[in-house]
């Protein structure tokens, strides 16, 4: 559980779905929060047909493939196949398989006429009449996932089926009505559930309680005057002695009260003084705090902070990474706070876990952007990771280091990211040319050798966006760096002797034209200039002309030079390269000029 908080930066919080679970079985399906995402580099693979695996990237990718067991699946069979629901005989191993691939097609987009939706709708509702529990699980899930796609006049036939199974005994059938019927019903009919689902809330029984104040939550987009009236259920709900319900509780409680700051602060305030047993209901507490400290302008906006201080000593990992990357997040934070932040972080570091590892190395990556020196005390745990076996966390690790390094250690970093360059995402690479343009403007007379490593990777392998960060890293060291200007103008004219890109051309042709004359050697530059008007494309030749034209502008000695590589372009195919040879021999050879496009008329 503990990417719960590792990712919840990214994540909305209260998204937990338990469709498929059982009270004793705890089986999941869809579970955002409950299943922790893929470090990035992970994979999903398939040792055989339905078992799904998670492989981190230092696996060996020749030992399992993927699989996508319904690749290719065919709509108009499935709904052949739908037939089987109406037969009494039908095994309910082959419905419930059957079920997931309606469920399939419809989460990889496939699209549903309201026919065909409400057809398929209405033959699973003859599954009501089994006594399968997993069968019936399964309908429940795949009606809600049909009744928006069906015809809505037709789908609430329904609710007289589903509000018997939400007065049956049986948790598991009473729960998943319950979510079915606040997906389907509409406002003008939640006054007739109210009742039932206020009861859920309290109910002793966790299961069905989760579900009734999750359901809660999705109502309060559409019924919230009816939803607020549900405040002091939900409040005894808080108190539940279930991890999840108390989780379930605190957010719907906070949903109903988060336009009114007074009213969030008091309830934050309640509960920072007594004891809160989930750790997730822990982590939403900590966001409500911290959310309520950035909110607080005016007034005392570290009011709660000694709480935050105090959850770095829970017993909880997932709480005390929360409370950690809370203060670490808080603005206008001096490093004074931050060191019992910084300190839990460093312990994570050499944790086993590498979900911990890379949750504190991607914080504390953040930290070195705004407080490098806080971080500095990292520094040695940060080294050992540059090995770890998860890419994701070196990367992290070796920009973490590059942005709280000395100028010492930056050749011997240089040598450790060449090693594991080719590993990594072009995402990540991002990342590390990042901190490497940082580190060149912070080491200015380090720039050689951070410039020689952007130019090797720029010629390696990645797509766009690595490209172009690369590209526009060496832009800004030139720009920042005055002498790195040659050496810079030189790496960029080898890369688009080779380039895919013509956008990344276009833009370099224009930085060569603009401060290639100014060069102590700018004869050189033409060569490659001009090679890109024999072998690009229409835009790219385009913007060599106007490069070529700059250096004849300004520099008189290569003028002549210029003037008649400008007039091979007036036979260009395309116009705008044509247009812009002659307006560009006008201006550095008008006579020459007049008499070429007498020529090109005769010809012509």
């Amino acid at each position: 559980f503990f990417f719960l908080a590792a990712h919840v930066a990214a994540c909305p919080p209260l998204v937990v779905r338990w469709w498929a679970r059982a009270p004793v079985t705890h089986t999941h399906t869809q579970q955002p929060f409950a299943c922790p995402p893929r470090l990035p580099g992970a994979r999903a693979t398939m040792s055989r047909p339905g078992r799904l695996h998670h492989m981190g990237g230092g696996g060996d990718p020749d030992d399992e493939e993927d699989v996508i067991p319904f690749q290719g699946l065919d709509k108009g069979v499935v709904l052949q196949e739908k037939r089987v629901f109406g037969d009494p005989k039908a095994k309910p191993r082959y419905c419930c398989h059957l079920i997931t691939k309606i469920l399939y097609l419809v989460v990889q987009g496939e699209r549903f006429t309201k026919t065909e939706a409400t057809d398929v709708f209405f033959s699973v509702t003859r599954l009501f009449q089994s006594k399968e529990m997993q069968l019936r699980r399964m309908v429940y899930l795949v009606l809600k996932d049909l009744a928006p796609l069906a015809e809505q006049e037709q789908v609430i036939i329904v609710i007289a089926s589903l509000t018997k199974d939400m007065n049956c005994k049986v948790d598991t059938y009473r729960a998943n009505a319950i979510r079915v019927l606040c997906r389907i019903t509409e406002v003008s009919m939640l006054g007739q559930l109210e009742r039932y689902i206020k009861q859920a809330i309290v109910d002793k029984e966790p299961y069905v309680a989760s579900a009734a104040l999750v359901s809660g939550l999705r109502l309060l987009r559409v019924g919230p005057d009816i939803v607020k009236r549900w405040g002091s259920e939900v409040q005894q709900a808080l108190s539940s002695r279930s991890i999840m319900v108390q989780y379930h509780a605190l957010g719907l409680l906070h949903e109903i009260k988060k336009h009114d700051r007074l009213a969030v602060a008091k309830l934050v305030t309640m509960l920072t003084k007594k004891s809160v047993r989930s750790p997730y209901a822990h982590c939403l507490l900590i966001r409500f705090a911290a959310q309520s400290m950035r909110d607080d302008v005016q007034g005392d906006g570290r009011q709660f902070f000694d709480y935050l201080e105090s959850c770095l000593r829970h017993k909880s990992e997932i709480v005390i990474y929360e409370a950690a990357r809370a203060i670490c997040a808080l603005p206008n934070v001096t490093s004074r706070e931050l060191t019992p932040a910084v300190t839990v972080l460093q312990l994570f570091l050499s944790s086993p876990k590498a979900t911990l590892r890379f949750a504190a190395v991607r914080t504390l990556n953040r930290v070195a952007m705004t407080h490098p020196l806080a971080v500095t005390t990292c520094n040695l745990d940060m080294e050992n990771l540059i090995t770890d076996v998860n890419r994701s966390i070196a990367t992290l690790a070796i920009t973490t280091l590059l942005k709280t390094g000395s100028a010492a250690s930056v050749d011997r970093l240089m040598k450790q990211i060449t090693g594991f360059m080719s590993d990594i995402t072009d995402e990540f690479k991002i990342v590390v040319v990042d901190a490497i343009r940082a580190l060149a403007l912070k080491f200015p007379e380090k720039h050689r050798t951070l410039m020689a490593f952007l130019s090797t990777i720029l010629r390696d392998e990645g797509g766009f966006l690595f490209k172009k960060a690369i590209v526009e890293a060496i832009l800004d060291i030139i720009q920042k760096i005055p002498e790195s200007k040659e050496a810079g103008l030189t790496h960029l004219c080898e890369f688009i002797e080779d380039c895919e890109f013509a956008f990344l051309s276009v833009k370099i042709l224009q930085l060569l034209g603009t401060e290639g004359p100014d060069t102590l050697t700018p004869s050189k530059f033409i060569r490659y200039i001009y090679n890109r008007v024999s072998l690009e494309n229409a835009s790219v030749r385009a913007a060599a002309v106007s490069a070529l034209a700059k250096f004849g502008v300004r520099l008189d000695a290569l003028r002549a030079s210029v003037v008649v590589l400008l007039r091979r372009c007036l036979h260009d195919n395309d116009d705008e390269v044509r247009d812009r040879a002659t307006f560009y021999l006008h201006m550095l050879d008008p006579a020459a000029a007049a008499a070429d496009g007498a020529d090109a008329g005769a010809d012509a």
